[in-house]
């Protein structure tokens, strides 16, 4: 592995002599996220393998080329998984990728974001430089927490190498409700819901059907079943639906329309804006296909979140843009983030935004 790593400082020295840029490239399952790759492929996904894993402890760190389904196999076998429930959109998936892209699955409104479990990252940054920061227990990510900063960063600020995460065991039991309900109700119970002590995991709703999701000890979950209602769905339906959402294989994200992601607050209501609509993280997360993207990210901002063209062709993400405009003052910081971590702007140029 250090042979590769050597061979890596000597491409990315090139590159920032002559100007070039390289395209950090895993397993490519999230290549459709974010902007086009720009420059030379940097190929990363031999560096792979689960370097330390302490069931006891929670913790695990792997390299980021390790298979995403590798590490989830190895943690099942223990009990554990990681709860954030990453997507993987597609078998190529990486520990890298879903590093980079930050992403999280259903269980997000319940347990956090994947930025929440990470530990500590290894990266090779713009300069050549191997570094590290955090470590493998929460005490070492106190201050002013690097580590997390690269979560979600689309490989602009260097490549990870290795990843420390923060574990969980399964949920001991689980239950999936549904009831028939619009979606201006389906939110103000999801608020109402979201009050109180109650087990839910995960929620959706599209086309007058809300899902629920209950985890956790059987105890509770029985009584919370008890206190809601609903219709039971099988097991087997219940587990097939919430992958289809992670993976977003459901038949909502079918087609080629583009398919916008609006951030919002929990309690905002029903936006009047065309086009089909899937809610989840407790109506926080709200999916869009079609519609005006100016529109769009006026309503987003009205309501006090932001919108993020998540899947579309090339050309109307270079005219709509992916991402909602940074005001000036933090595109300010990131700018200077990326000249600290990546001087001569070497990896995934444009990822993110354009100039960075």
């Amino acid at each position: 592995m250090e042979g590769l790593i050597e061979n890596w400082i000597g491409r990315v020295a090139d590159a920032a002599s002559a100007g070039r840029s390289l395209a950090i490239r895993g397993g490519g399952s999230k290549a459709f996220y974010a902007c086009p790759e720009q420059g030379e492929v940097l190929e990363v996904s031999g560096h792979r393998g689960i370097v330390a894993y302490e069931p006891t402890e929670l913790v695990v760190t792997a390299r980021a080329g390790t298979p995403l389904r590798e590490l989830a196999a190895a943690l099942a076998e223990k009990g554990q998984w990681l709860p954030f429930e990453p997507p993987h959109f597609g078998a190529s998936a990486t520990v890298g990728g879903m590093f980079a892209a930050g992403l999280s699955g259903p269980r997000r409104q319940a347990v956090g974001a994947l930025r929440d479990y990470v530990l500590g990252v290894k990266v090779l940054n713009g300069s050549g430089e191997v570094l590290s920061f955090g470590g493998q227990v929460m005490k070492n990510v106190a201050g002013y927490d690097v580590a997390r900063l690269f979560a979600g960063s689309l490989g602009t600020l260097g490549v990870v190498l290795e990843v420390s995460l923060k574990v969980l065991p399964l949920p001991v039991a689980e239950k999936s409700l549904r009831f028939s309900i619009d979606e201006a109700a389906a939110l103000g119970k999801l608020n109402a819901w979201g009050g109180r002590p109650l087990p839910i995991s995960a929620s959706a709703w599209h086309q007058g059907v809300l899902t629920l999701r209950l985890s956790g000890a059987a105890a509770a979950v029985a009584a919370a079943q008890r206190h809601l209602g609903g219709e039971e769905l099988a097991a087997g339906l219940a587990t097939a639906f919430w992958e289809s959402l992670r993976e977003q294989t459901y038949a909502f994200f079918a087609g080629d329309a583009p398919l916008w992601r609006l951030s919002l607050p929990s309690v905002a209501p029903p936006q009047p804006l065309p086009g089909s609509t899937l809610i989840e993280w407790g109506g926080a997360q709200r999916w869009l296909r079609e519609g005006d993207g100016r529109a769009i990210r006026v309503a987003a901002a009205r309501a006090g979140g932001h919108a993020t063209l998540f899947r579309a062709d090339h050309a109307l993400k270079a005219s709509e843009g992916v991402f909602q405009p940074l005001p000036a003052p933090l595109l300010r910081i990131h700018r200077q983030l990326k000249r600290a971590f990546d001087p001569q702007g070497v990896f995934n140029r444009g990822r993110m935004y354009p100039g960075l």
